[in-house]
Protein backbone atom coordinates (compact mmCIF):
# COMPACT_ATOMS: atom_id res chain seq x y z
CA UNK A 1 0.00 0.00 0.00
CA UNK A 2 1.42 3.49 -0.74
CA UNK A 3 2.11 6.44 2.10
CA UNK A 4 -1.58 7.07 3.34
CA UNK A 5 -0.57 10.62 4.31
CA UNK A 6 1.76 12.70 3.31
CA UNK A 7 1.53 16.55 4.71
CA UNK A 8 -2.19 15.93 5.40
CA UNK A 9 -3.70 14.44 1.70
CA UNK A 10 -5.97 11.27 1.94
CA UNK A 11 -5.55 8.36 -0.52
CA UNK A 12 -9.11 7.47 -2.22
CA UNK A 13 -10.26 4.24 -1.28
CA UNK A 14 -9.74 1.07 -3.66
CA UNK A 15 -12.52 -0.05 -5.75
CA UNK A 16 -13.51 -3.90 -6.36
CA UNK A 17 -16.34 -6.12 -7.66
CA UNK A 18 -18.74 -4.77 -4.88
CA UNK A 19 -17.99 -0.67 -6.12
CA UNK A 20 -20.24 0.88 -8.46
CA UNK A 21 -18.45 2.55 -10.95
CA UNK A 22 -17.97 6.72 -11.29
CA UNK A 23 -20.29 8.97 -13.42
CA UNK A 24 -18.31 7.90 -16.52
CA UNK A 25 -17.56 10.39 -19.50
CA UNK A 26 -18.38 12.83 -17.64
CA UNK A 27 -15.50 15.16 -18.39
CA UNK A 28 -13.85 14.25 -15.34
CA UNK A 29 -10.03 13.15 -16.13
CA UNK A 30 -9.69 9.64 -14.45
CA UNK A 31 -6.26 7.90 -13.83
CA UNK A 32 -6.80 4.19 -12.55
CA UNK A 33 -4.47 2.83 -10.57
CA UNK A 34 -2.66 -0.11 -8.02
CA UNK A 35 -1.34 1.37 -5.69
CA UNK A 36 1.21 -0.90 -5.54
CA UNK A 37 2.01 -1.18 -9.26
CA UNK A 38 5.20 0.29 -10.76
CA UNK A 39 3.71 1.07 -13.85
CA UNK A 40 1.56 2.89 -12.54
CA UNK A 41 3.53 4.49 -9.95
CA UNK A 42 4.87 6.48 -12.94
CA UNK A 43 2.01 8.44 -14.26
CA UNK A 44 0.96 9.02 -10.46
CA UNK A 45 4.13 10.58 -9.63
CA UNK A 46 4.35 12.64 -13.84
CA UNK A 47 1.05 14.12 -12.38
CA UNK A 48 1.98 15.03 -8.85
CA UNK A 49 4.94 16.35 -10.45
CA UNK A 50 3.13 18.70 -12.27
CA UNK A 51 0.77 19.71 -10.21
CA UNK A 52 -2.27 18.08 -11.34
CA UNK A 53 -4.11 16.44 -8.05
CA UNK A 54 -7.05 18.85 -9.26
CA UNK A 55 -7.41 18.18 -12.60
CA UNK A 56 -6.77 13.88 -12.44
CA UNK A 57 -8.68 12.24 -10.03
CA UNK A 58 -7.23 8.94 -9.09
CA UNK A 59 -9.52 6.16 -8.87
CA UNK A 60 -7.87 3.07 -7.54
CA UNK A 61 -8.73 -0.50 -8.37
CA UNK A 62 -8.35 -4.23 -6.58
CA UNK A 63 -6.57 -5.78 -8.88
CA UNK A 64 -7.12 -9.11 -7.24
CA UNK A 65 -11.08 -8.66 -7.21
CA UNK A 66 -11.34 -6.31 -9.94
CA UNK A 67 -15.15 -4.80 -10.71
CA UNK A 68 -16.25 -6.11 -14.04
CA UNK A 69 -17.14 -2.45 -14.69
CA UNK A 70 -13.50 -1.38 -15.33
CA UNK A 71 -13.20 -4.45 -18.25
CA UNK A 72 -16.49 -3.64 -19.58
CA UNK A 73 -16.65 0.13 -20.20
CA UNK A 74 -13.38 1.57 -19.16
CA UNK A 75 -10.63 -0.48 -20.59
CA UNK A 76 -11.05 -3.62 -21.89
CA UNK A 77 -7.43 -5.11 -21.68
CA UNK A 78 -8.34 -4.46 -18.09
CA UNK A 79 -5.20 -3.40 -16.70
CA UNK A 80 -3.82 -0.62 -14.83
CA UNK A 81 -2.86 2.37 -15.29
CA UNK A 82 -5.23 3.81 -17.65
CA UNK A 83 -6.07 7.60 -17.90
CA UNK A 84 -9.90 8.67 -19.54
CA UNK A 85 -10.19 12.26 -20.79
CA UNK A 86 -11.80 13.77 -23.51
CA UNK A 87 -13.64 10.92 -24.10
CA UNK A 88 -11.30 8.77 -24.24
CA UNK A 89 -9.14 5.79 -22.48
CA UNK A 90 -5.80 5.29 -23.29
CA UNK A 91 -3.12 2.68 -21.15
CA UNK A 92 0.64 2.22 -21.42
CA UNK A 93 2.86 3.57 -18.85
CA UNK A 94 5.68 5.13 -21.01
CA UNK A 95 2.70 6.55 -23.59
CA UNK A 96 0.68 7.69 -20.30
CA UNK A 97 3.86 9.79 -18.87
CA UNK A 98 4.43 11.24 -22.35
CA UNK A 99 0.43 11.93 -22.60
CA UNK A 100 0.14 13.68 -18.98
CA UNK A 101 3.22 15.96 -19.85
CA UNK A 102 2.51 17.06 -23.65
CA UNK A 103 -1.43 17.45 -22.77
CA UNK A 104 -1.46 18.90 -19.19
CA UNK A 105 -0.49 22.62 -17.78
CA UNK A 106 2.37 22.21 -15.57
CA UNK A 107 5.94 22.01 -15.37
CA UNK A 108 7.43 20.27 -18.96
CA UNK A 109 9.30 17.30 -18.07
CA UNK A 110 11.27 16.66 -21.19
CA UNK A 111 13.81 19.09 -22.29
CA UNK A 112 14.04 20.63 -25.75
CA UNK A 113 17.57 20.55 -25.93
CA UNK A 114 18.24 18.26 -28.27
CA UNK A 115 21.46 16.48 -26.83
CA UNK A 116 19.46 15.98 -23.80
CA UNK A 117 16.72 14.74 -25.77
CA UNK A 118 18.50 12.11 -27.71
CA UNK A 119 20.15 10.84 -24.09
CA UNK A 120 16.89 10.69 -22.80
CA UNK A 121 14.77 9.09 -25.61
CA UNK A 122 17.70 6.16 -25.26
CA UNK A 123 17.27 5.91 -21.76
CA UNK A 124 13.65 5.56 -22.05
CA UNK A 125 13.89 3.01 -24.86
CA UNK A 126 16.45 1.07 -22.39
CA UNK A 127 14.32 0.98 -18.76
CA UNK A 128 12.45 -2.53 -20.56
CA UNK A 129 16.06 -3.68 -20.70
CA UNK A 130 17.00 -2.57 -17.57
CA UNK A 131 14.28 -4.32 -15.59
CA UNK A 132 14.37 -7.23 -17.32
CA UNK A 133 17.55 -7.64 -16.86
CA UNK A 134 17.46 -7.70 -12.97
CA UNK A 135 14.30 -9.52 -13.21
CA UNK A 136 15.34 -12.60 -14.51
CA UNK A 137 18.78 -12.64 -12.39
CA UNK A 138 16.76 -13.17 -9.33
CA UNK A 139 16.65 -17.00 -10.25
CA UNK A 140 20.28 -16.78 -11.54
CA UNK A 141 23.15 -14.44 -10.19
CA UNK A 142 21.56 -10.75 -8.92
CA UNK A 143 24.47 -9.49 -7.49
CA UNK A 144 26.57 -9.83 -11.43
CA UNK A 145 23.54 -8.13 -13.18
CA UNK A 146 22.83 -5.40 -10.69
CA UNK A 147 26.76 -4.46 -10.56
CA UNK A 148 26.00 -4.42 -14.49
CA UNK A 149 22.96 -2.62 -14.62
CA UNK A 150 23.36 0.07 -11.58
CA UNK A 151 26.84 0.59 -13.18
CA UNK A 152 24.66 1.24 -16.38
CA UNK A 153 22.98 4.15 -14.54
CA UNK A 154 25.71 5.52 -12.51
CA UNK A 155 27.51 6.66 -16.06
CA UNK A 156 24.73 7.48 -17.38
CA UNK A 157 23.87 10.08 -14.57
CA UNK A 158 27.42 11.58 -15.08
CA UNK A 159 26.51 12.71 -18.74
CA UNK A 160 25.13 15.94 -18.04
CA UNK A 161 26.27 18.54 -14.50
CA UNK A 162 23.67 20.91 -14.26
CA UNK A 163 21.27 18.88 -11.45
CA UNK A 164 21.74 15.36 -10.03
CA UNK A 165 18.95 13.92 -12.58
CA UNK A 166 19.95 11.65 -15.66
CA UNK A 167 19.06 14.35 -17.84
CA UNK A 168 20.21 17.34 -15.26
CA UNK A 169 16.38 18.60 -14.39
CA UNK A 170 14.00 16.20 -13.18
CA UNK A 171 12.28 14.35 -16.42
CA UNK A 172 10.46 11.54 -18.00
CA UNK A 173 13.48 9.50 -17.95
CA UNK A 174 13.77 9.77 -13.84
CA UNK A 175 9.94 8.68 -13.83
CA UNK A 176 10.00 5.92 -16.27
CA UNK A 177 13.16 4.14 -13.66
CA UNK A 178 12.37 5.48 -10.13
CA UNK A 179 9.50 3.02 -9.06
CA UNK A 180 11.43 -0.11 -10.34
CA UNK A 181 14.67 0.71 -8.64
CA UNK A 182 12.90 1.85 -5.18
CA UNK A 183 11.80 -2.02 -5.46
CA UNK A 184 15.12 -3.59 -6.57
CA UNK A 185 16.85 -1.41 -4.09
CA UNK A 186 14.63 -2.99 -1.43
CA UNK A 187 14.56 -6.58 -2.66
CA UNK A 188 18.05 -6.51 -3.25
CA UNK A 189 19.19 -5.24 0.12
CA UNK A 190 17.07 -7.59 2.27
CA UNK A 191 17.93 -11.10 0.35
CA UNK A 192 21.03 -10.60 -1.04
CA UNK A 193 22.44 -7.68 1.24
CA UNK A 194 23.33 -5.69 -1.84
CA UNK A 195 23.67 -1.73 -1.89
CA UNK A 196 22.88 -0.32 -4.94
CA UNK A 197 24.31 2.83 -3.90
CA UNK A 198 27.43 1.50 -2.25
CA UNK A 199 30.37 3.21 -4.90
CA UNK A 200 27.64 4.57 -6.68
CA UNK A 201 27.85 8.69 -5.93
CA UNK A 202 25.22 9.80 -8.49
CA UNK A 203 23.13 6.93 -8.07
CA UNK A 204 22.58 7.97 -4.03
CA UNK A 205 22.78 11.58 -4.74
CA UNK A 206 19.58 10.52 -7.41
CA UNK A 207 17.79 8.33 -4.59
CA UNK A 208 18.44 11.15 -2.16
CA UNK A 209 16.93 13.84 -4.38
CA UNK A 210 13.62 11.68 -4.95
CA UNK A 211 12.91 10.76 -1.16
CA UNK A 212 12.70 14.66 -0.70
CA UNK A 213 9.93 15.19 -2.59
CA UNK A 214 5.89 14.78 -1.04
CA UNK A 215 5.56 14.14 -5.22
CA UNK A 216 7.21 11.10 -5.17
CA UNK A 217 6.81 10.17 -1.48
CA UNK A 218 3.15 10.04 -1.65
CA UNK A 219 3.37 7.23 -4.14
CA UNK A 220 6.12 4.54 -2.60
CA UNK A 221 4.96 1.66 -1.30
CA UNK A 222 5.84 0.02 2.09
CA UNK A 223 9.47 -1.63 1.11
CA UNK A 224 8.60 -4.51 3.48
CA UNK A 225 5.27 -5.16 1.38
CA UNK A 226 7.86 -4.81 -1.80
CA UNK A 227 10.02 -7.28 -0.52
CA UNK A 228 7.30 -9.89 1.14
CA UNK A 229 5.80 -9.22 -2.70
CA UNK A 230 8.81 -10.02 -4.43
CA UNK A 231 9.96 -13.30 -2.09
CA UNK A 232 6.57 -14.11 -2.89
CA UNK A 233 7.30 -14.27 -7.18
CA UNK A 234 10.81 -14.87 -7.59
CA UNK A 235 11.75 -17.26 -4.58
CA UNK A 236 8.83 -19.03 -3.51
CA UNK A 237 9.20 -17.90 0.09
CA UNK A 238 5.77 -17.83 2.12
Amino acid sequence: MASANVQGYVLPPILDSTSDPPPLFDGTTRLYISYSCPFVQRVWITRNYKGLEDKIKLVPINLQNRPAWYKEKVYPPNKVPSLEHDGKVIGESLDLIKYVDSNFEGPSLFPNDPTKKKFGEELLLYVDTFTGAIYNSFKSDPVKEADTQFDYLENSLKKFDDGPFFLGQLSLVDIAYIPFIERFQAFLADVWKYDIAAGRPKLAAWLEEFNKSDAYKITKTDPKELVEFYKKRFLDQH
